[in-house]
């Protein structure tokens, strides 16, 4: 297990196992802090040349007009209002609109703030454990192993995850003002505190358990409870009010009420977007059992971390009766012995781990994952913090060995910086990170769909096509590899089969994205088979499903138009010319008002078309082209 670093009166060097609090200046510390934010920020530094991934990146920012276009009045309402993407996090979906507002669809501005992100939680997570504990070597290592665990890689190197690293840091923001206002308990300072876990919640819900986090924090280090039947604690030369623990859970139930809001705006959120998976499906004697085993998983990947992928697949038919009691044994193991050492530290890093990862440990089952490298980002803190202060308080009456602990803890930061470096690298190309992922893992249809979305942004159709029919033959409701192979069959020239291979993907999905594209891409083919009132009556069930899908509204107008339906044309293209303004939506707003006699309106049209193309004349060729076929 990680080890830690001392700090020592007087001494430059980073040592092992500190004895007693506030040993190092502030100078000191300053300094670590800046070595943290540097190492940081240097190991995540190739992120800036990875493309988006084609999972999850393309909902968020490249194929979402609402955050696309950077910040407006709408899109700022509807970050308030949307369920998209199965959660309410309007701040998530600010800081998305705010790197495209600087940095448009270019994907390095994106990965970099998410590794300056990742930065400022590295260092504040240092200087939230030094101010509340005074051990600065300790908050060191524990920060040190947060920033170079290779399973916060996926945090960090997918931009989609932006949610994660924005909950983490108003997560230990909020922490941190809560010790301030514990110091001196006043209606103000908690104001603040309950307004930063308010923001949390709005970046991400995971971090809904942060009120018992505060009671543990409340146990130790600020030691303002006692604890079976011990007193309180003076923490830092300065005594905190002592409560009973009555009081202190009184204290929180504000907070408990922003989590029943937060939680009731979650199952929301993922109810419309057909997102949480029924407990017929999937008995909650089935999840219980896979939640076990992912506890097991995970604390095997804190201490080996081999083997990480960007989806593990939810296979609970797959475990075996050994496995799940062997998992249990472990984690009543582990828990028995952390509460007979009677070590603070350690019942707290303890059940820090297990409380913060309920939120994502199966028991609500959204998505198809078992379990997932992002869900560790919060929890596996406890155990960081739990390894560093048990080593350290080992090693505090064993001074010949802190020479010793100070260089097996370099040589592991060094080897767990390597092993991250090697993770990063496969997020380099969705290709690489979709047969990584499908080399360590078994039956993962969404692995074969990457591949397969992968080849297809290379061109290379036939090659991609064995990949979705891998996906539809493991999971035959899976909207992405049945889409495809309908585009397939269209490619070819089979209209009559890809429609018909798109009712179905409209019938076995809940997600209205592949729902809408579904109906655009047959109102499509409708209309190269010449059946405008089909075509129309598609794009229509798009527009309809999603209202700011350009292509249902572009759609919309050329099947309405050619219909002799020249009013509902030109409303078809005033959509979407207010959803993406270029040449080629004015221009067929501009046919559409000629052709129901506004010449002054379609001439008006035509000119910002010309202002706003580089190649006029092709952009009439295409839509010429689109309203002859």
């Amino acid at each position: 297990m990680p080890l830690t670093v001392s700090e020592q009166q007087g001494t430059s060097s980073v040592a092992i196992a500190a004895s007693s609090p506030f040993q190092s200046s502030g100078w000191q510390a300053f300094a670590l802090g800046l070595l943290l934010v540097l190492l940081s920020l240097t190991l995540y530094n190739p992120v800036g040349r990875h493309p988006f991934i084609n999972f999850d990146d393309d909902r968020y920012i490249s194929d979402n007009a609402h955050v696309r276009d950077g910040f407006s009045w709408d899109s700022i309402k509807w970050a308030f209002t949307s369920y998209d993407e199965s959660n309410w996090h309007p701040l998530t979906w600010l800081s998305h609109m705010l790197d495209c507002q600087f940095f448009h669809l270019n994907p390095a501005g994106h990965h970099y703030t998410n590794a300056a992100l990742n930065a400022l939680n590295v260092v504040l997570l240092f200087w939230v454990l030094y101010v509340a504990t005074g051990y600065v070597g300790r908050s060191f290592m524990v920060a040190g192993l947060f920033a170079l665990h290779p399973i916060n890689v996926e945090s960090v190197a997918w931009v989609a995850e932006r949610k994660n690293l924005l909950s983490l840091f108003f997560f230990l923001l909020t922490l941190g003002a809560y010790r301030w206002y514990a110091s001196k308990p006043h209606l103000s300072r908690y104001a603040v505190v309950a307004f930063l876990f308010a923001l949390g919640l709005m970046a991400k819900p995971q971090v809904i358990t942060l009120p018992f986090v505060l009671l543990l924090w409340d146990y130790w280090p600020l030691q303002r409870a006692s604890f079976l039947g011990e007193g309180c604690g003076v923490v830092q030369e300065r005594s905190f009010p002592c409560k009973p623990w009555a009081w202190l859970v009184l204290e929180k139930v504000p907070l408990f009420a922003l989590c029943a809001v937060s939680s009731l705006l979650t199952l929301r959120a993922q109810t419309a977007a057909g997102a949480v998976t029924s407990f017929s499906r999937y008995p909650f004697s089935t999840r219980l059992e896979n939640a076990v085993v992912a506890y097991a998983r995970y604390l095997e990947k804190a201490v080996w971390p081999s083997h990480l992928c960007v989806l593990y697949p939810y296979q609970p038919n797959s475990l075996t009766g050994l496995q799940i009691a062997l998992s249990v044994l472990l984690l009543l193991f582990i828990t028995a012995a952390v509460v007979a050492a009677k070590r603070p530290y350690l019942t707290v890093g303890w059940f820090w781990f297990l409380g913060t990862m309920v939120p994502m440990i199966g028991l609500i089952q959204v998505g198809v994952q078992a379990m997932a490298d992002r869900y560790a980002y919060l929890p596996f803190i406890g155990l960081f913090i739990a390894a560093c202060w048990g080593v350290a308080d080992f090693a505090r009456n064993r001074p010949a060995s802190t020479k010793w602990l100070a260089a097996a803890s370099a040589v592991l930061l060094t080897a767990l910086a390597a092993v991250s470096h090697r993770q990063i690298g496969y997020w380099g190309s969705n290709l690489a990170l979709w047969s990584h992922t499908a080399a360590l893992t078994t039956n993962n249809f969404v692995a074969e769909d990457g591949i397969g979305n992968a080849l297809l942004e290379q061109g290379a159709l036939e090659e991609a096509m064995p990949h979705f029919q891998i996906a539809a033959q493991i999971h035959p409701a899976d909207p992405i590899s049945n889409s495809n192979l309908a585009f397939y069959k269209m490619q070819h020239g089979d209209l009559s089969g890809a429609i018909a291979q798109y009712k179905r993907v409209v019938e076995i999905t809940r997600d209205e994205r592949s729902k809408a594209n579904s109906f655009v891409n047959m109102g499509v083919m409708e209309d190269q088979l010449r059946n405008f009132n089909a075509a129309r009556d598609n794009f229509q069930a798009a527009v309809n499903l999603r209202p700011r899908n350009i292509r249902a509204w572009i759609g919309l107008g050329v099947a309405t138009q050619k219909s002799g339906d020249y009013d509902a044309a030109v409303r078809a293209y005033s959509q979407a010319v207010s959803i993406q303004p270029c040449d080629l939506t004015y221009l067929l707003l501009a046919g559409a008002l000629r052709q129901s006699g506004r010449e002054e309106a379609a001439a008006a049209a035509t000119q910002t078309a010309k202002q706003l193309s580089q190649d006029s004349a092709q952009t009439q060729q295409l839509v010429n082209n689109m309203l002859a076929r």
